[in-house]
């Protein structure tokens, strides 16, 4: 047992060996801000989400009633001789939100029900108590939308081929394709004739068999249900996809969905969400519509303005929330967007706005990388919230790569030296200032200077984004020039990602965008299946043991029958999360005894889909296409991935580089890659941005163009070319700041990444230290 006064001051770890940790020991202090550093699969997170989040939330867990434990995820005890000194423990990370159309930047960071207390107290007209002004209940919502701002429908167009008959699959959607269930009842239905042409049939008939609700029929065929009741197509698509989402889609019907269904503004509450009466209560000639239009930054000086004795306490809550909203680099976001619509490192910021406003203290907040989507501009803001809950007497512990988050922390554990098992092992422990004196890969990259382009290399020609206007681009024309590295920079919510992600590309096909969006395929996709080289591993093993490859694939006959070839059983809780919990007839390898029991080389598929790829191109070294794909996966920097991990517990920074990976392989000639790549460094030590930067020099000197939108100082640094979008956020954004050299925009005074840029490499203006 601990000493009590060791409890109060210090998190104990002992021997702990949570994936690649080698008996780790650890003090970690209570009550400070403590980051924990080193190289991408270094450790950190097994440290610190792996082994002190996840035992801390096990023990809180076990301390519930047996009934409501069954019903929270199950974990098993951590990898460790000991942990002492544990904490309730919240882990902030960068899961986006899986909220549903009903969540909301508002809903999401309780701003909105103090809005909607707002508006009940002083609104005038008085709509009524604060359920009256809220779009997710019924005495508040639109009731044309239901509270959703849009109306679906279908397109006729899109889902009728008039110039066939049913029997030849004129309605274009799977479910009534010729041979199916519901195309058998249109068929038997004897409404119309299935062999003639739509063009060709009656409107009275044609509006019948589209449109008919509950129809009793006169004259059936034989086939039809006795006692049943017609119902046309645009009823039953409205009823099974549209009036409610199925738990279930096949691939073929998310993409029919997408091809009939029409997403339109609700023409009763123009997108408000909110009935009559909320929409006509107002503040100072505002709705509580208005107020959620409006962007955070905007909307604050709003509130400020405002001044009422009666709702005073209330303002002063709003007030709060918004300027930590603001703080956070958020200030461009309205409080009416979709939550389903941020980026992770959004999801997480917002996140930490709403723990601000907790009441509870001795608290360990856990963080994965909440710099990540920040300009270095906004990083010291963060910096001020981190500190705000350590100073409510909490202790927030911090897995980051920034060297201003770093440098801020009051104590450091670096881990390392490698990633994989390469690394596991602490190699510093103590205050940020002695961190860069070390020999470490941190210390090597704090104590270094970014270096300026001052080659850059000139373009071969260009390409012209012409009056761009998405989002809040200000009719923006520009050239991006072809066969060199061009980095697009500026605050969070300037621009970057509508000029370069989606007007580049839209106007110039050839490009590829690689962003950070969740993989298809979900829990069953792997590095192994996105690269392509797991049907050639199934073929293997195959050969190898005279069966057939659909044993070594655990979305076919080698699936474990309890998990279903998951690895994990995931219980649905309705609207709480998930419960996933490792299968135990498996014990997570996805496979039945037969697949486990057939081996190559000694190892059974289980085996290969745990190996690395440089362990996996050792055993597959015949496999002439398998090889250089797994290569691939060494030069993004993933190396330290196993090849059957899934892809849902990756990271956004991570699944981008695998997506680079494959789009490498696929390409079969190099010159002619043209690329977007929406911050790819994410999650990535120095040192890893470093190695991400050589590769990307190697793609470019062969004849690449690479576009990276991109805050990290060592890529704008490195870049041939650079193009500064701002100068603010949201409406202040939205032109370009600067394009040229990054030498020149040392000198460029308007631009907040030449600022920052000119203070980490050290350099002034003409170039001198």
């Amino acid at each position: 047992m601990g000493k009590v006064e060791d409890r109060a001051e210090w998190i104990t770890v002992e021997g702990a060996r949570t994936n690649n940790l080698r008996e780790v020991s650890v003090r970690v202090p209570k009550h400070r801000i403590t980051v924990f550093t080193g190289v991408s699969g270094s450790g950190k997170s097994s440290l610190a989400f792996g082994t002190i989040a996840a035992e801390a939330q096990r023990l809180v867990a076990d301390s519930y009633p047996l009934f409501v434990r069954n019903r929270l995820p199950q974990r098993g005890h951590a990898d460790a001789d000991r942990l002492d000194g544990l904490m309730h423990t919240t882990v902030v990370d960068q899961r986006r939100f899986t909220g549903n159309a009903r969540s909301t930047v508002g809903t999401a960071s309780d701003v909105a029900p103090l809005l909607r207390m707002l508006f009940s107290r002083i609104g005038i007209p008085n709509a009524g108590y604060s359920p009256a002004y809220s779009f997710n209940d019924p005495s508040g919502m639109c009731p044309r939308c239901e509270g959703l701002g849009t109306v679906d429908d279908i397109d006729l167009d899109a889902l009728l081929d008039r110039s066939r008959s049913l029997n030849e699959g004129a309605i274009r959607f799977p479910t009534f394709a010729p041979g199916t269930y519901r195309w058998k009842r249109m068929v038997h239905s004897a409404l119309v004739d299935p062999d003639q042409a739509l063009s060709e049939i009656s409107a009275d008939d044609l509006h019948l068999l589209l449109y008919a609700e509950n129809l009793p029929l006169t004259d059936p065929g034989p086939e039809y249900p006795k006692s049943g009741l017609f119902d046309g197509v645009i009823p039953r698509l409205r009823n099974a996809y549209l009036r409610k989402t199925p738990s279930r889609l096949t691939d073929d019907e998310q993409e029919g969905l997408a091809r009939v269904v029409m997403r339109a503004t609700c023409p009763e509450c123009g997108g408000a969400r909110l009935n009559a009466a909320a929409r006509a209560s107002l503040i100072e000639d505002r709705s509580i519509a208005d107020w959620s239009d409006l962007p955070v930054s905007e909307l604050r000086q709003v509130v400020a303005a405002l001044r009422d004795v009666r709702v005073e306490p209330v303002l002063v809550a709003i007030r709060e929330r918004l300027e930590a909203l603001d703080a956070v680099g958020l200030g461009y976001l309205s409080l009416g967007r979709l939550s389903t619509t941020l980026s992770g490192g959004e999801a997480q910021r917002i996140k930490i706005v709403r723990h601000l406003g907790s009441a509870l203290s001795d608290v360990c907040f856990v963080f994965d990388e909440p710099s990540v989507g920040l300009h270095p501009h906004d990083v010291h803001r963060l910096l001020t919230l981190l500190v705000q809950l350590r100073d409510a007497h909490n202790t927030v512990l911090v897995v980051e790569h920034h060297p201003d988050v770093i440098a801020a922390a009051d104590h450091v554990i670096d881990l390392g030296p490698g990633a994989g098992t390469a690394g596991g092992c602490v190699q510093f422990e103590g205050a940020p200032s002695m961190l860069g004196a070390t020999d470490t890969a941190t210390g090597r990259i704090l104590r270094g200077r970014v270096r300026i382009n001052r080659r850059p290399r000139e373009a071969s020609q260009t390409v012209t984004v012409a009056n761009a206007t998405g989002h809040n681009l200000r009719d923006v024309t520009v050239d991006v020039p072809l066969g060199v590295l061009t980095a697009v920079s500026g605050v969070a919510g300037s621009g970057k990602s509508t000029l370069a992600a989606a007007e580049l590309p839209r106007q110039h096909p050839e490009f590829t965008v690689i962003g950070q969006e969740p993989l298809r395929g979900g829990i069953r996709s792997t590095p192994a299946t996105v690269l392509g080289v797991a049907e050639p591993l199934r073929q293997a093993f195959a050969a190898a043991n005279g069966t057939s490859p659909s044993w070594f694939s655990a979305n076919a006959r080698g699936a474990c029958p309890a998990c279903k070839g998951k690895g994990v059983v995931v219980t649905d809780l309705a609207f709480l999360d998930d419960v996933r919990s490792t299968c135990e007839a498996c014990n997570g390898t996805r496979f039945n005894p037969t697949a486990l029991a057939a081996t190559l080389d000694g190892h059974t598929i289980a085996d290969v889909l745990t190996m690395k790829a440089a362990q996996a191109a050792e055993l597959l070294a015949a496999e002439v296409d398998v090889v250089p794909r797994l290569r691939w996966l060494e030069e993004v920097g993933l190396g330290y991935l196993a090849i059957g991990q899934g892809a849902d517990t990756l990271s956004g920074g991570e699944r981008q580089r695998l997506l680079l990976a494959r789009h490498l392989a696929d390409t079969t000639d190099p010159a002619r890659l043209r690329i977007v790549l929406d911050e790819p460094t994410a999650g990535l030590h120095g040192s890893d941005t470093d190695r991400l930067l050589a590769l990307l020099d190697r793609l470019i000197d062969g004849g690449a163009t690479v576009v990276v939108i991109e805050h990290n100082q060592r890529v704008i640094a490195h870049a041939d070319h650079v193009i500064d979008i701002g100068p603010g956020a949201g409406d202040q954004g939205g032109t370009i700041v600067y394009q040229g050299t990054p030498a020149g925009l040392l000198t460029h005074r308007p631009s907040l990444t030449g600022e920052h840029l000119q203070r980490v490499s050290g350099e002034c203006p003409g170039g001198r230290s």
